[in-house]
């Protein structure tokens, strides 16, 4: 099945031509489109598709592990009719498991699944195939002629481009460098400063490159400075909040960003399904107090982000922390370093992936605050394969984090912020968030039966994660800025959702 990113529930048929499903969404049985092909030309066969799910299920990445493991029966129910029967009550996932890959069993007869590496280039059913690529320099996507689906409804308008080539840079500096030059046409920028200051080259003044700034009403998701909160001293909630009041954030954005952009208030925040900051009310309220034993201070009575006076000194905030540091147990010392009880020292690191300089600047400035409070704080730059190995196993104090969410979240809450994902190494749940408040609101979201329910658990779930302390948000991109080539145009009718990332390359096309 396939997006339209106008609508947030809304899902229609691409390789699926009908969809059935139990009233209480038991079960669902997908028909196969007649005359679908891979991309080779062979024909999708149902057993192409069970095979697909099994694999991906049982060895492929950790993320159809959750939805496979909910499958109690996958049977083929006629030529091109596939049935899955699932073993919890899980409404959602009648629609989840319309979005799965499926790829050629035939490809990987002699070479396992899982032994084939990147050098066993995938046979899809999509509209473009991989031409070529050189791990961690580029990858090329050319579009398939023949392909099966240029004439479906859901596929009318989209897929304009010829070739499709993706760059990776390790650094952001020479990635805008790289644009600047004519390698890269089109750029997204994250700084709004930046955005009115350093666009002024050549290409922009003859016109050559186009700014467009493309507003969006999805949440912002939570970006900034995580605390892993498995170990000492972030697994204290007061240790948290003391850090959100030291990182002074708008001394941070006036210097960084000429004050221009707005902060993250909360992870559904500029949507819907932002919280409210005052106290609870009505149906949130209802499903905060099924929970009340599992939250924390703000979740109910109301709460909002430190704000500073804008100072570099950020006294108030300062003195603020300095009296939840000591609550929790942490005491300045003769030679002004804060300790605990046993004196050992209050210090962590925070571990940063190489070419993220933006961040590391933050950091740096975040790091001179807390040493007013006695803290020693240092920032550890890894390359990114020692950075995702970190991160995989959780090996470090605080880092950057970014996640997304969407205006339909549903089972994917529980591989972001789930207890079972806190302690399975290479998921989602970096922080280590283990909350029963947080599980029972994303069941609750699972198992909404209007959209008041859905909007009001999840206003409370927006609320549990803001009061958690979890994460020092930075800035919210409520607008998306990209500079691009003058010949490169999108609609200008724009859904919800805005330019999402899939959705740029789905609609865009170049006009000559």
């Amino acid at each position: 099945m396939g997006r339209n990113w106008d609508e947030p529930f809304g899902l229609y048929g691409l390789i699926a031509e009908t969809i059935e499903t139990a009233p209480d969404r038991s079960w669902v049985e997908f028909t196969l489109r007649d005359g679908v092909t891979f991309s080779d030309g062979t024909p999708l066969t149902v057993e192409d598709v069970m095979w697909s799910y099994e694999t991906l299920g049982t060895i492929g990445h950790p993320r159809y592990l959750g939805t496979w493991s909910k499958v109690a029966k996958m049977e083929q129910t006629g030529d091109r009719k596939i049935k899955f029967t699932f073993n919890t009550d899980n409404p959602e996932l009648a629609l989840l498991i319309g979005m799965r890959p499926i790829l050629k069993k035939a490809q990987f007869a002699d070479v396992p699944f899982d032994q084939a590496g990147i050098s066993v280039i995938p046979i899809t059913t999509a509209p473009y195939v991989i031409d070529s690529y050189e791990a961690g320099r580029y990858v090329s996507l050319k579009r398939n002629e023949n392909y099966w689906g240029k004439d479906l409804p859901l596929r009318r308008g989209t897929n304009n481009a010829d070739e499709l080539r993706m760059e990776f840079y390790g650094d952001e500096s020479v990635m805008f460098e790289a644009f600047k030059a004519g390698e890269l046409n089109a750029f997204r920028e994250s700084n709004g400063q930046k955005w009115d200051t350093v666009y002024d080259f050549p290409a922009v003044q003859r016109g050559d490159v186009v700014k467009s700034e493309i507003p969006h009403q999805r949440p912002s998701g939570i970006t900034g400075l995580a605390m892993n909160i498995r170990k000492a001293p972030f697994d204290d909630w007061r240790v948290r909040e003391a850090m959100m009041l030291a990182f002074n954030f708008e001394f941070i954005n006036t210097a960084l960003n000429g004050g221009k952009q707005q902060r993250i208030t909360s992870y559904f925040s500029n949507s819907m399904l932002s919280m409210d900051h005052g106290p609870a009310t009505g149906k949130v309220l209802d499903y905060l107090n099924k929970y009340q034993d599992a939250l924390l201070p703000g979740a109910i009575d109301g709460y909002d982000l430190p704000v500073s006076d804008g100072s570099e000194r950020n006294r108030s905030n300062l003195r603020k922390a300095a009296a939840l540091l000591e609550e929790a147990g942490w005491t300045v010392g003769p030679n002004g370093q804060l300790t605990d009880a046993e004196g050992a020292p209050f210090s962590f690191d925070i571990l940063l992936r190489q070419g993220s300089s933006e961040v590391q600047g933050i950091s740096d400035i975040f790091i001179k605050h807390l040493e007013s409070l006695g803290i020693k704080a240092t920032v550890t730059v890894v390359d990114a394969a020692q950075y995702t190995q970190r991160t995989d196993a959780f090996d470090y104090d605080m880092t950057y984090y970014r996640r997304g969410v969407s205006l339909s979240p549903g089972n994917e809450q529980y591989l972001y912020w789930g207890s079972e994902a806190a302690g399975t190494q290479g998921s989602y749940n970096m922080i280590g968030i283990q909350s029963a408040a947080v599980d029972g609101l994303i069941g609750d979201i699972l198992q909404a039966q209007s959209n008041d329910d859905f909007v009001a658990a999840t206003k409370a779930l927006d609320r549990v994660l803001t009061t958690g302390r979890y994460v020092i948000p930075f800035y919210e991109w409520n607008v998306s800025w990209i500079a691009h080539d003058k010949h490169l145009k999108y609609p200008s009718k724009l859904p919800i959702y805005g330019d999402w990332i899939d959705f740029m390359p789905d609609v865009w096309w170049w006009e000559e």
